[in-house]
């Protein structure tokens, strides 16, 4: 078998073995009291008097005065240090973050033991004080079934589902020797496995994103331009017709929900807006007057703070991403001062080694914002664009804020972040508590 065709039938089934796949959760605390903290309001960008904290069940029930525990209480003693929002990342791949090529065409690769290091890294990314993620793309649903289910630790999953592509478009998958699915009949392994479907025509794309959100896709991602890490589309393209982007955008509202493109040009964003897209992945090489067009529609810009290059990279990819890194800081100022809503991913793909820099990631956005709003935008402002999802969110609730009533996604933080944001990225050392969902996943004995 060929090594190319091995990965994929591997990965193919990879998802099915998180059926058998456990792990220890936490009971969820009937009470849970936070004694002496310092609330951190993030949307305020302000550091409160030291209060208690009360969580009931999976919520805030109390703040303050209020915050009354019974005699059966968990208390946590914060004697002074920091009390904040989980942390949000909008732009995750929870499978193929995991994994890299040489995982998936290792001789002893199976469907367990693959699992079982996306189950690992599922658990990882949760103490690195990642509550909720947005996936934007790939196999998911047995996995966020699994953690939902209490038989993993993960963060909370707001699922995409497969890539909506093209042929010939960023998510068009096939290895070489793999032939179009219309014209002979077979799908590709990467359509097989849930990577991606491979859509053209409104009829087809209808069906993409019904297939999807029949499945539980909290949105769509839907491919609207080249990129660089696949082999067979150049950046500068522009990919889908109107007519085909705007049957993706009426079927995904019609169930409540929205879609967001991979796109880097203007020529591409301009259409997505045209056809309804309420957000865009990347935008690296906007111009200023769609970044304008988009702050006055209100579509969000979820951006990531890219590096040039990493080892693991192929010399085509490093090529194709020049262009891209070269107009990331200028793009990302002129959204800002364009007052475009912008929001923060980090996009790791197939390189699993880079995951423990997820949080120092976050650092890089301090060439063009302060603490507080960088705070702001990887927990209130992130929250605000997981919210697009409506109805069809999986978890219903207030997220990325300390309030009285909203889901207890929490981190105990040994540091003050306003005033020294490099606490963030040493989380293993920092982050002394990490809550999800009521439940103490990290803490004292």
């Amino acid at each position: 078998m060929k090594p190319v065709r091995r990965c994929a039938l591997v990965l193919s089934l990879l998802l099915p073995a998180f059926a058998h796949a456990q792990a220890p959760v936490t009971a969820t605390e009937a009470e849970l009291l936070f004694r002496d903290v310092r609330v951190l309001d993030t949307a305020r960008g302000t550091l409160g008097a030291p209060t208690d904290v009360l969580v009931r069940g999976n919520r805030i029930a109390a703040i303050g005065e209020g915050a009354r525990a019974n005699a059966a209480a968990r208390v946590i003693e914060g004697r002074g240090r920091t009390l904040m929002p989980g942390l949000i990342d909008v732009h995750w791949h929870s499978t193929f973050t995991a994994l890299s090529q040489a995982d998936l065409l290792a001789p002893d690769a199976s469907p367990d033991t693959l699992a079982a290091t996306v189950a690992a890294e599922s658990r990882r990314t949760l103490l690195r004080g990642f509550t909720s993620v947005r996936d934007a793309g790939g196999p998911i649903f047995e996995l966020k079934a699994a953690i939902d289910a209490g038989q993993l630790q993960g963060p909370r999953i707001w699922p995409s589902g497969a890539f909506v592509s093209q042929t010939a478009g960023h998510g068009d998958l096939r290895q070489p020797h793999e032939r179009s699915r219309r014209f002979f009949g077979k799908p590709s392994l990467a359509e097989e496995m849930g990577a991606t479907f491979i859509a053209d025509g409104r009829d087809e794309v209808l069906t993409a994103v019904r297939e999807n959100l029949r499945m539980g896709a909290s949105q769509i991602k839907l491919m609207a331009g080249g990129g660089t890490s696949s082999a067979y589309d150049p950046v500068d393209v522009t990919q889908y017709t109107l007519g085909e982007m705007r049957a993706a955008v009426e079927a995904a509202e019609d169930w409540g929900t929205y879609v967001t493109v991979h796109a880097y040009t203007t020529r591409a964003v301009r259409r997505a807006i045209e056809a309804g897209v309420k957000c865009i992945e990347h935008g690296q090489l906007l111009d200023e007057d769609t970044l304008r067009l988009m702050a006055g529609k209100g579509v969000w810009l979820s951006t990531q703070t890219l590096r040039p290059s990493t080892e693991a990279m192929d010399p085509l990819r490093r090529e194709k991403r020049k262009p891209v890194i070269e107009g990331q800081a200028r793009t990302i100022a002129a959204a800002k001062r364009a007052g475009v809503r912008i929001a923060w991913g980090t996009d790791f793909l197939f390189e699993p080694g880079l995951n423990v820099e997820q949080n120092a990631f976050i650092l890089g956005l301090r060439e063009w914002f302060t603490p507080a709003e960088i705070l702001k935008m990887v927990t209130h402002d992130n929250a605000a664009l997981l919210a697009l999802s409506g109805l069809r969110s999986p978890y219903q609730g207030r997220l990325g804020v300390v309030e009285e009533g909203a889901l207890a996604d929490l981190l105990l933080v040994d540091g003050d972040p306003l005033a020294d944001l490099d606490v963030l990225a040493d989380p293993e050392r920092n982050f002394l508590v990490i809550v999800k969902d009521g439940r103490v996943v990290k803490g004292p004995e």
